[in-house]
């Protein structure tokens, strides 16, 4: 068994997984659209500005959580927004448990 062979069908059935069609459909179709791209990019826009605040060791204010979370609930009415960030959070959740199940095996072999 080549463990890199391994490797590369995982990163295979990844990109080929339900999740992974779904992202892709729901950010092409939102960028498809010059409304809903617009949207999220402004969206997208102001949430990286608010992570680098917090990279570089900012709190966020309450208020402008608060405009993030409004923002947020106003961009997913738009359907194809909606679309997009709920196959985005399932992606994820994917990502996150192989990433898991990837850290418990180097936790059992250096401990």
């Amino acid at each position: 068994m080549n463990i890199y062979d391994k490797a590369y069908e995982l990163a295979k059935a990844l990109k080929e997984s339900d999740e992974a069609m779904q992202l892709k459909a729901a950010k092409q179709a939102a960028e498809a659209d010059p409304d809903a791209k617009r949207m999220l990019d402004d969206f997208r826009e102001r949430q990286n500005f608010l992570q680098q605040k917090m990279m570089a060791g900012e709190e966020p204010s309450a208020e402008d959580m608060d405009k993030m979370n409004k923002l947020y609930e106003v961009i997913t009415l738009n359907p194809l927004i909606g679309r997009l960030l709920e196959a985005e959070r399932r992606f994820a959740v994917v990502f996150e448990d192989i990433n898991r199940i990837m850290s418990d095996v180097l936790k059992a072999i250096v401990d």
